[in-house]
């Protein structure tokens, strides 16, 4: 593309920023690509072994942090933000104190986020190329090594919070992240300030105690790691702190004080299909492999497969009530073809047992 004079990319920020508001997304930053202190934070976690079973978080080489070599020529990272949450807080936080009924993620209630944000970055570059001229660019959506947080806090659409996720004074931490890595050296943006102060609700919350300190989650004692990227047998230590949570954990986000700003998202993507935000764990449990994969179609729950969706639901049947209708559900699956699912099954019968001493 032509060289542009600095009053020019002082001018193209402000258009690409306005832009990716008409695109829909909600804030938009750009930062460069020095991502020094975070590599060695990654480093660091990569080390005490939090990542779990995660293997793709130390592959890559330093792909991860440096952007450069990730995408040959990068110079610059626009960071935008989408937001998602589907209904008023207090909803999730009832639903928590419901045990017979499934908890799921709020992001993952609708459809999976990746490709829509992913076309709409297309279309963002599609407008700098139209009017600057061709550029060297690569769209990411959570689907690279790409350290979309640092380069979010560097861009200005928040801080990291002691939950490790980032948090904006307006509205939270309730929204996806995307970002364009740009070989145009544009302006970058003004980090915010940490507002976390003396905090430490989402340390609280956690029901496992997976932020071992302020900004460090240990992945394997956190349940959405446990319900999601964990493709074995969920350790029984962690079984009851589950709840009736079967895919992911959004504790440590309900219970942020900064989270009573959230806005309900607009974007009817993400809004509740199949009635995910309220349904019975009992029904949920009977699907069939069909129904399963059918009904989940575009949503990210599908990626965790029918045994692994089936296993976390046995595990919230046996920390729901003792009702005949969930011991009659467990007792049909006693025998079932998956001995994954089988021993999480004869798992929860035991805790209804152990209930009725």
């Amino acid at each position: 593309m032509p060289e542009l004079t600095s009053t020019q990319l002082n001018q193209a920020a402000v258009q690409i920023r306005q832009w990716s508001l008409e695109l829909g997304f909600a804030d938009c930053g750009v930062s460069d690509i020095d991502l020094g202190i975070a590599e060695s934070h990654l480093q660091q976690w990569l080390t005490n072994g939090f990542a779990g079973e995660m293997g793709f978080m130390s592959r890559h080489g330093e792909k991860r942090s440096h952007p450069e070599l990730l995408h040959p020529g990068t110079v610059r990272v626009i960071s935008v933000r989408m937001d998602y949450y589907p209904e008023s807080p207090e909803i999730a936080e009832q639903l928590l104190q419901q045990p017979e009924r499934a908890y799921i993620s709020r992001y993952a209630l609708g459809r999976d986020y990746h490709k829509l944000m992913r076309n709409r970055l297309q279309k963002l570059a599609n407008k700098i190329q139209q009017h600057y001229g061709e550029f060297g660019y690569r769209a990411f959506v959570d689907s690279a090594p790409v350290l979309e947080k640092p380069l979010a806090a560097k861009a200005g659409l928040g801080w990291m919070g002691k939950h490790s996720n980032i948090l904006s004074k307006q509205v939270g931490s309730w929204y996806f992240l995307g970002e364009l890595y740009i070989d145009i050296p544009l302006p970058v943006s003004e980090p915010v300030t940490d507002h976390c102060g003396d905090c430490t609700a989402c340390i609280t919350a956690c029901p496992t105690g997976a932020i071992v300190e302020p900004y460090v989650v240990d992945a394997r004692r956190c349940i959405s790691y446990l319900t999601i990227e964990h493709k074995g047998s969920i350790p029984e230590q962690w079984r009851q702190a589950m709840g009736n949570r079967i895919y992911g954990c959004d504790d440590c986000q309900i219970f942020c004080p900064w989270n009573r700003f959230t806005t309900t998202a607009q974007e009817t993507d993400f809004q509740a299909r199949h009635k995910l935000d309220n349904a019975e764990l009992i029904e949920l449990f009977n699907w069939t492999e069909e129904q399963f994969l059918q009904r989940l179609q575009g949503s990210p729950i599908r990626r965790i497969g029918y045994e692994c969706w089936r296993r976390n639901i046995a595990v919230a049947l046996g920390n729901a009530p003792s009702t005949p209708a969930i011991l009659e559900c467990l007792e049909d699956a006693r025998d079932d073809d998956s001995d994954l699912v089988q021993e999480h099954v004869l798992w929860a019968l035991d805790q209804h047992k152990l209930k009725s001493i």
